[in-house]
């Protein structure tokens, strides 16, 4: 990861405070499997730079941006460049204050306390990727307030006080376009520094699919790009829904293809089909049909 920031020319003194970073917080072997290793790069200086100037200035992240702008993945890239431990914490609209902070269990004959993973993160020093943060009800996310302001520390009722390591930081992530989500809270909001993240650019995705995917045909690459921009114009002009704007259904379907599935058919399993609406799914169709031919040597060398 920092060979790659150093191609991507983010600012060397943001690596190098990265790398100290690493250093100086050394991570229990317990948790060493806990750190991403992240199949594909965020590409993006700007943003890069952004995130890294806020997690060593101590504060926490909220990555707040459209389907398919690689919140996740950035998170992903994130604690790996740091080498932390990740907790990820998926939000819905049934999450209690006990499912992020943890809950009684019985064992060995009596109560003891179950760490959740707001608690592991505070004691283990890990990364919380807060995913879809503002899909649960604000009572919930009111347990949060205290670990991600200045009194870094999470209270569990009835034990004890639990204060956060130096090293331990949040990332949450969201986005409104989906069913279920709300407006957050302006209290919880205020505890983040937020990054506003672009749609990826078409010269970005390119690298992207050719990073994971290095046979990929240049050709097909550039006019995979432009599928997706097709489905992403229709969407924006409220043509079709978000559902085929899939950046992670786009990646499965070139895995797919590349295990000699028939690429059309691929991108119907990874696109066309998470659209359950038949018109929709012909529309999606036949952007694919304009732009990929049904037959094509979609990897060099072959």
């Amino acid at each position: 990861m920092i060979e790659f920031l150093k191609e991507e020319k983010v600012s060397p003194e943001l690596i190098e405070a990265a790398e100290d970073f690493a250093a100086r917080y050394p991570v229990n072997p317990r948790d060493a499997e806990r750190i991403p290793v992240p199949e594909g790069h965020y590409y993006g200086k700007e943003i890069w730079e952004q995130a890294l100037a806020a997690l060593l200035c101590g504060q926490n992240l909220l990555l707040s941006g459209p389907k398919a702008s690689g919140k996740n993945l950035l998170a992903e890239n994130l604690a790996a460049v740091f080498g932390r431990p990740v907790w990820n914490i998926s939000f819905h609209i049934n999450m209690d204050a006990a499912s992020l902070i943890g809950t009684d269990t019985f064992r060995d004959g009596a109560v003891s306390f179950r760490q959740g993973p707001v608690a592991c993160c505070a004691v283990e020093g890990g990364f919380g990727i807060l995913d879809e943060v503002n899909m649960a009800k604000n009572e919930a996310l009111a347990v949060l307030h205290s670990a991600l302001d200045f009194r870094r520390s999470v209270d569990v009722p009835g034990y004890d006080r639990i204060p956060l390591k130096e090293e331990t930081r949040f990332i949450g992530t969201m986005n409104y376009g989906y069913a279920g989500t709300r407006e957050l809270n302006e209290a919880l909001t205020s505890r983040f520094a937020v990054i506003s993240m672009p749609v990826i650019s078409g010269e970005n995705l390119e690298r992207l699919l050719k990073s994971r995917f290095p046979r990929l045909n240049g050709r097909y690459a550039g006019q995979l790009v432009q599928l997706f921009a097709d489905i992403r114009a229709k969407c924006e002009n409220g043509e079709i829904s978000s559902r085929p704007l899939d950046l992670r259904g786009l990646l499965d379907a070139l895995s797919l293809a590349q295990r000699g599935l028939d690429l059309h058919s691929a991108l119907d399993m990874g696109l066309t089909n998470k659209s359950f609406d038949p018109y929709e799914q012909g529309l999606v169709r036949d952007m694919i049909r304009g732009r990929i031919p049904k037959k094509l040597n979609l990897w060099d060398g072959r």
